[in-house]
């Protein structure tokens, strides 16, 4: 019998998120600070609105780009946090949560050989996603010294005549970088001379702490080359409700919408109902966790100088990303052990790229309580490799 499967899928790797906590489910007393999956329940409200569409019998499909009334809620919700209008006829699409929008979008954009820049550590479907739509992945080495941010001049030398995205994945997983304003003109300015799409993914962005977020097709000349991605998993607690969306060009979200049409063929429709809940009343529960985890971000940074780990201060997302190079091991190694031997459970930075090795991420989208135990078994850990 022939191989029947196809090179470009066998030659992906697969996630290096899920390793550990296979083997956490079946360790008695750990704790994991690895999932990105917020630990609070879905607001009431929103819950409330999907058991009431259930009731009504709302079971059927949508439209393939999403309920109107949604897409006229992401439009005013886009429109009153960024200025930045869409057109809800043609500008926006409703997705199998963010996931989805950035695979459609790779897919509806690129040829084969075109090139997507991808800065790195990042989430981890983005190179996968380009390889599988028939891109190069070009990765831009993000430093630690930049507090993880991308810089004109790492961009420009990533530039070939083949350069056709660049993913901007600001606030960032792992490393809870973010990039303001000032950041993102210098971004801005290459990409419009360059002529590049932008893909910005933006699904943290209700979760800063040192001021508003800005997403970069809010300047001038940008919205026109920028496809913006968004969900409700992470701001309003709706992991499992599988929703996201994408807003740009009309003539992208067009090709994005043919595909999503024959693999998808709508987004959950119960689902979509809350979504409109939650973008009509749900700015109140999403400040609530917000400074839930600002509390959690600032104990651990706290934690991290008393134990002298060292670690940048991240502004946004529910991450960190400590620096354990001093321990002259790699990051799979100190995660491996650290779980064997204080069954604590982190990511290795190496999950999110090559450059992220000398580091790991912690989650802190869990309680104080939880993140305080945890913390000492970290500190415990670390002064035995010390000595």
């Amino acid at each position: 019998m022939r191989n029947f499967l196809a090179e470009n899928v066998v030659n992906i790797k697969p996630s290096g998120i899920r390793k550990f906590f296979d083997i956490v489910a079946e360790m008695k007393d750990a704790i994991s600070l690895g999932v990105g999956e917020p630990d609070f329940d879905t607001p009431w409200h929103i819950r409330e609105e999907g058991i009431y569409a259930f009731e009504r019998g709302k079971t059927f499909y949508t439209s393939n780009s999403g309920l109107k009334d949604l897409r006229i809620e992401i439009s005013n919700y886009i429109q009153r946090t960024q200025k930045i209008s869409y057109n809800p006829d043609n500008a926006i699409l409703v997705t199998v949560g963010g996931s989805e929008a950035i695979d459609i979008g790779l897919r509806a954009v690129l040829n084969p050989g075109d090139e997507v820049i991808i800065p790195q550590p990042s989430y981890v479907s983005y190179a996968p996603c380009t390889v599988l739509a028939g891109g190069k992945p070009v990765i831009i080495e993000l430093k630690a010294e930049n507090e993880f941010r991308l810089t004109p001049e790492q961009l420009l030398n990533a530039i070939t005549d083949k350069t056709k995205v660049l993913i901007l994945p600001y606030p960032n997983n792992p490393t809870g970088a973010v990039m303001g304003k000032e950041d993102l003109e210098g971004i801005a300015k290459i990409a419009f001379e360059k002529d590049i799409l932008v893909m910005s993914d933006e699904i943290y962005s209700a979760l800063t702490y040192n001021g508003e977020h800005v997403s970069i097709a809010s300047l001038p000349g940008m919205k026109e080359r920028t496809i913006l991605i968004n969900g409700f998993s992470k701001a309003y607690a709706m992991t499992g409700w599988r929703l996201g969306y994408a807003c740009g060009p009309e003539e992208i979200i067009k090709q994005m919408t043919k595909i999503h049409q024959f693999a998808i063929m709508c987004a959950p429709t119960i689902s979509q109902y809350a979504a409109i809940e939650a973008l009509k009343n749900g700015d109140e529960s999403v400040e609530e966790m917000r400074k839930s985890y600002n509390q959690r971000r600032r104990f651990l940074i706290h934690r991290f100088k008393e134990i002298g780990l060292e670690c940048f201060e991240p502004f946004g997302a529910f991450y960190v990303f400590p620096c354990i190079k001093e321990f002259g091991m790699t990051s799979e190694e100190f995660a491996t052990r650290l779980l064997q031997e204080e069954k604590v459970a982190l990511v290795p930075g190496t999950a999110f790229g090559d450059c992220g090795e000398g580091f790991v991420r912690i989650s802190y989208a869990y309680s104080i309580e939880n993140l305080k135990i945890a913390l000492e078994r970290i500190e415990k850990f670390i002064n035995k490799l010390r000595g």
